[in-house]
């Protein structure tokens, strides 16, 4: 896993590294309430890609996988970095249990010594939850961590309708209810995440055994999709409490229908002319500012734009690069060489044939007048038209991603100084 910051997960597996520490979430095709819950879109990315996120930037494990019965959640998961093991039907049953499908991973993965099993549906975890709860089995010696959250919550006997009982409290005493200030509350498992070590998941059935530790987490990050929470809601307490990752490095930006409006202007002297936005210029050189490369592509179709790539680049400073009529194969190489991970990468286009950049991309836009394909393969459709202000608008987007993941980073370091 790559990332700007690895000095806090080599502290911590220092002097472990020969025990192999395995992230895992168990994300099965079928959903009884929302059908592929785990990968439809939620506050701009697939609920899958959260948790992937938070698990690929702790810096903590050795490989990062999903354990996956369906073809487009493999997809996805690929997409965010992780890799696949594709569980078998005896454990992708509606009763088939966690701690079954673990067991199977772990039989086929024999080199992993410490599995920690996060949920999807968890979105609001934080790279500094999981590296402080490894820290507890790494370096203080516990066989198994979870997750837990704190409520005041007073708890009552339910009774049945005909009156034949009475209820009467579990913990606390009516007479002297206290006030909540005066109670240290109760902890309840919370679902965002279980470690444990190898042998007590094969041996025993359990992820929770031997010398057992929680991790206490915030209320505002306990956020629980399948339990008390829907998706309006939950988007709303991902935006605020949400891992937004380190933000973006690389823009690619399509010219013809994103810089410009895609129409082609004839001079009287037969000069083939188009026109680019001077708010668009703006927002390309913020993202220039902020350390965002932004790299222009134009199509081997569109004859215009390549006569322009110079002009291009001396308006903008972008380096201009030419793609065929599959872009994916021709900015790859492009990520790769620059040692990205695709949640790290922007991509603005408006065609059929950029939907698998628009789907890969961390962050990915499409004008208001893109087609439906690529309108539905990407996280975001701005609100203007290309070449009339889309591609700053997208700027903005980014930069205001970038400012929560900095904001993040500098709490994270702050909350590391506890443990």
């Amino acid at each position: 896993m790559k990332g700007a910051d690895m000095s806090i997960g080599k502290h911590l597996r220092s002097g472990n590294e020969k025990r192999h520490v395995a992230a895992l979430v168990l994300a099965r095709g079928g959903s009884k309430g929302i059908p592929l819950k785990n990968i439809k879109m939620l506050a701009g990315a697939p609920l899958l890609g959260w948790v992937l996120r938070a698990a690929a930037d702790s810096e903590m494990f050795d490989s990062v996988w999903v354990s996956t019965d369906h073809d487009e959640i493999e997809k996805v998961a690929k997409s965010w970095g992780a890799k696949v093991h594709r569980r078998s039907p005896q454990v992708s049953k509606d009763l088939s249990s966690s701690v079954e499908t673990i067991q199977e991973f772990l039989r086929h993965n024999p080199e992993v010594d410490i599995v920690c099993h996060i949920q999807a549906t968890s979105p609001c975890l934080h790279p500094s939850h999981l590296q402080q709860a490894l820290k507890k089995i790494l370096e203080d010696g516990y066989d198994s961590v979870f997750s837990v959250v704190r409520r005041h919550q007073f708890r009552w006997k339910e009774v049945k309708p005909d009156g034949s009982e009475y209820t009467h409290p579990f913990n606390l005493v009516p007479s002297k209810r206290p006030r909540r200030q005066d109670w240290d509350g109760e902890l309840y498992e919370n679902g965002s995440f279980y470690i444990s070590k190898r042998d007590l998941i094969l041996t025993e059935g359990s992820t929770q055994g031997g010398k057992v530790a929680y991790f206490e987490m915030e209320p505002e990050h306990s956020v629980d999709i399948d339990v008390d929470i829907d998706w309006p809601v939950a988007e709303q307490r991902i935006l605020r409490y949400g891992y937004f990752g380190r933000g973006v490095s690389l823009m690619f930006c399509k010219v013809s229908g994103c810089l410009t409006d895609g129409r082609i202007f004839l001079t009287a002297s037969g000069e083939d002319m188009v026109s680019i936005h001077t708010k668009d210029t703006t927002g390309i050189r913020k993202l220039q500012k902020d350390d965002v490369e932004v790299l222009l592509l134009t199509s081997s179709e569109d004859p215009v734009a390549q006569l322009l790539a110079d002009k291009l680049k001396k308006l903008t400073g972008c380096e201009v690069m030419q793609v065929g009529e599959d872009p994916l194969s021709d900015v790859l190489p492009v990520v790769k060489e620059r040692n990205l991970d695709w949640k790290d990468v922007a991509y603005m286009g408006n065609d059929t044939a950029d939907s698998s950049c628009l789907n890969l991309a961390g962050l990915s836009a499409v004008p208001a007048d893109a087609s439906p394909d690529a309108a539905n393969a990407a996280k975001y459709t701005c609100r203007l038209l290309g070449g009339a202000g889309a591609v700053r608008e997208f700027a903005e987007h980014v930069l205001l991603q970038k400012e929560k993941a900095k904001s993040q980073m500098k709490q994270d370091r702050i909350d590391r100084t506890n443990f």
